[in-house]
């Protein structure tokens, strides 16, 4: 089963770092976000990628290309330019990195992949965030149900602390919790090709028409995940996610 990552958006609250690099070439702990994205995946098996590039794509391609090269230890033949790539990291993943334009909206990237994804069932998130979400539980859920789409539903952590009263008094208190209420769209999508009906074309906002009118079709199905889910909007986000690997066990970390 492919899995496509939408990978091409400027990150405007990320200017610091994106200014000279796509939004998922930030890193945490030394590696960019897309890595931790497509080692989760990985985890679960699923290591056919296409990936959607817009902003600074050319970073994201040689970063792809070089991949084996920058985690593996070399042998350079200077004089005859051979290269010999040995102790190191290799994946055996498939990855497709296509040009989806710098104006094109979600909907038109996820539209423009049409060709690579083929007449079948496809995975689909954003190249921001990352979750401990179940992908075969999550996959499982989808074919049951028989719908277009699916989409998995999070609570986010709250940004600031919560307090429950009695009266004037604190009676509890906790640091920053994810939020007892409200589940908003995590990515993480399953989607069958069907989809591609409901994007008009490049100027069309994934988020807007396309899932309005699958739900208001009864097409689009929310698959609840109420674990670990962390975009990477900020620098405060960021550090968030800094300070989880930091600390030695960060919960998106499935894979060993």
């Amino acid at each position: 089963m492919k899995v496509a990552i939408l990978a091409g958006g400027v990150g405007t609250r990320l200017v610091e770092e994106t200014e000279i690099k796509p939004k998922p070439m930030v890193e945490i702990g030394g590696k960019p976000i897309l890595w931790h994205i497509m080692m989760h995946y990985a985890h679960f098996g699923y290591k056919d990628f296409i990936i959607a590039l817009g902003y600074k794509g050319h970073v994201i391609k040689k970063y792809m290309v070089d991949y084996c090269s920058l985690n593996s230890n070399l042998t350079v033949n200077l004089s005859s330019g051979e290269v010999t790539i040995h102790n190191g990291s290799k994946q055996d993943w498939n990855v497709e990195l296509i040009d989806t334009g710098m104006p094109t909206l979600t909907g038109g990237r996820i539209k423009r992949l049409k060709p690579y994804i083929g007449d079948e069932t496809f995975m689909l998130t954003w190249g921001d965030g990352v979750s401990d979400v179940d992908l075969d539980k999550l996959l499982q859920f989808h074919r049951s149900h028989g719908k277009l789409a699916t989409l998995t539903a999070v609570r986010p952590p709250a940004r600031f602390g919560h307090l429950e009263f009695e009266g004037e008094k604190v009676v509890q208190f906790s640091e920053k919790p994810q939020t007892a209420e409200g589940w908003i769209n995590g990515a993480f999508f399953v989607l069958e090709p069907g989809i591609f009906n409901y994007i008009d074309g490049d100027m069309t906002q994934w988020e807007k028409e396309p899932l309005e009118r699958l739900a208001a079709d009864g097409q689009l199905m929310a698959y609840r995940h109420g674990s670990f889910w962390q975009c990477m909007d900020t620098l405060r986000d960021k550090k968030l996610l800094q300070d989880l690997w930091d600390n030695g066990n960060p919960p998106w970390k499935l894979w060993r």
